[in-house]
């Protein structure tokens, strides 16, 4: 059985009961965040509240948790706090995207129908790093004195594959 965050709800039956819809989901479950961020963990929680406004099914997303992502500068996890607001518009075709009021962001809900997983799933896209590290690199695990992969690297030595050719082909 599919945990609850993850079952599609019916947008306009949501939006004109003005529903509220608790939500708590591992981020290690969502697909999208799992194929572009490796080795994410951690847990958001929150809140969907929905209406209709502008005669489009709105939803006002509250969240908050921490993210375990893996710095790219010293490969070790570490936390990304969370907390974040937004308003989106939950469309039912990419054509509608042109009608939504500037001041929402628009997130398709296919057939009419969204999960509070994939509205997550979409914040949570543009909320954390592409490249996640330590802000500050003393709490990184590279120590601030060790040589850069550069500077490791040996002095530039020029190849010649081909130096000898014109000797070997004088001697056949």
């Amino acid at each position: 059985m599919s945990p609850p965050w993850s079952q599609p709800l019916d947008v306009d039956r949501l939006s004109r009961g003005e529903a509220e819809i608790d939500f708590d989901v591992p981020l290690a479950e969502l697909p999208r965040l799992r194929s572009r961020i490796a080795g994410i963990g951690g847990r958001v929680r929150g809140t969907a509240r929905f209406a209709q406004r502008s005669g489009f099914a709105v939803a006002e997303l509250s969240l908050a948790g921490k993210a375990t992502l893996q710095c790219q500068r010293c490969m070790q996890p570490m936390e990304w706090a969370l907390d974040s607001t937004t308003e989106v518009a939950l469309i039912v075709a990419e054509a509608d995207a042109a009608e939504v009021p500037e001041d929402l962001e628009p997130v398709l809900a296919r057939d009419g129908r969204v999960s509070a997983g994939e509205l997550v799933e979409e914040e949570l896209l543009l909320a954390l790093p592409i490249v996640p590290l330590h802000e500050v690199l003393s709490e990184c695990a590279v120590p601030a004195s060790a040589p850069l992969v550069a500077d490791e690297a040996p002095e530039h030595v020029t190849q010649r594959p081909f130096e000898g050719l014109g000797e070997l082909l004088r001697h056949k």
